[in-house]
């Protein structure tokens, strides 16, 4: 029997990657996401068992439609994959208010409401499963994206703290902790002024992130990461926070060095160019 799976943010780097890997798993899968152009084209391309849902996934109503939707077509659900975030650079002193609320709304409030609205669904699943695409930067914070650690934290205790309740129900939980991986998102960061903090080792490719998510869902664990080491380097490293003043410039300085080496690959693939002094895109491509 076909799983069903609900995949958020399914038309970025890593949504897209994993939903044609589960297509050749036979999975149905409802592909959620914000950009229903792009999320149309995906779907044509893998067939008729992917089913694109466009959602602003913030908005309640929208989620009623979305469970409603679900529940009609097949009355259960057996993986939820939150997957879906953004991540705005710059100074905390300019942020507005908004776009600190936009940013928490999407990155924490939406999977934490999404996954409660799909418990009754999950429940109709032998074996159900809810898989969060967390972040490096939900262990370690990154500078110059304060708001988008703040929401990585946030769901990674919170899912942590549920993990218990919703395994009695028979729910696994894991929490996918991926350090700098090369997506549209993290290309926009480097070029943007993003955290160098994400540079300390090069990015991983979307493949990388996605074997691990096919891992996970086969063998299901609470926490874990595409890269060990540099989860384990950052739980040490947060064993000492008040270290963290002391560290910070050297893992700048480091970093800075790793967002260079980054900018002249995009720049060899074609996907950035240098004009005055600023790096800017050349396309936005979502691999």
């Amino acid at each position: 029997m076909s799983e069903i799976i609900l995949i958020t943010g399914a038309a970025g780097g890593i949504g897209q990657c994993l939903s044609q890997q589960l297509i050749q798993r036979d999975a149905e899968l409802i592909l959620a996401d914000l950009d229903a152009n792009r999320l149309a084209a995906q779907c044509a391309g893998l067939g008729v068992r992917a089913r694109p849902f466009a959602i602003d996934i913030t908005e309640e109503q929208q989620i009623d439609g979305l469970i409603t939707f679900i529940r009609e077509r097949f009355g259960r659900l057996d993986v939820l994959v939150n997957n879906a975030a953004i991540v705005r650079v710059g100074s905390f002193a300019d942020r507005s208010t908004a776009s600190i609320r936009r940013e928490l709304d999407i990155n924490l409030l939406a999977p934490l409401m999404l996954t409660h609205r799909c418990l009754d669904l999950l429940d109709h699943s032998r074996n159900a499963r809810v898989v969060n695409t967390i972040s490096i930067a939900g262990i370690f914070p990154t500078t110059e994206s304060p708001i988008y650690s703040a929401s990585k934290f946030g769901l990674r205790g919170a899912m942590l703290a549920l993990a218990p309740e919703l395994e009695q129900r028979g729910i696994q939980v894991s929490c996918i902790m991926p350090s700098a991986t090369d997506t549209p998102m993290l290309r926009h960061e480097a070029v943007s002024g993003g955290s160098p903090l994400q540079f300390l080792d090069p990015p991983q490719t979307v493949e990388t992130v996605v074997r691990h998510i096919l891992q996970v869902l086969a063998k299901p664990k609470l926490e874990t990461a595409p890269k060990r080491s540099e989860l384990w380097l950052t739980r040490l490293l947060m064993l000492c926070p008040n270290l963290l003043p002391r560290l910070m410039p050297l893992l700048q300085s480091w970093g800075e060095r790793g967002l260079k080496r980054y900018l002249s690959d995009l720049e060899k693939r074609g996907l950035a160019e240098q004009r005055n002094g600023k790096w800017r895109l050349i396309a936005e491509t979502h691999e």
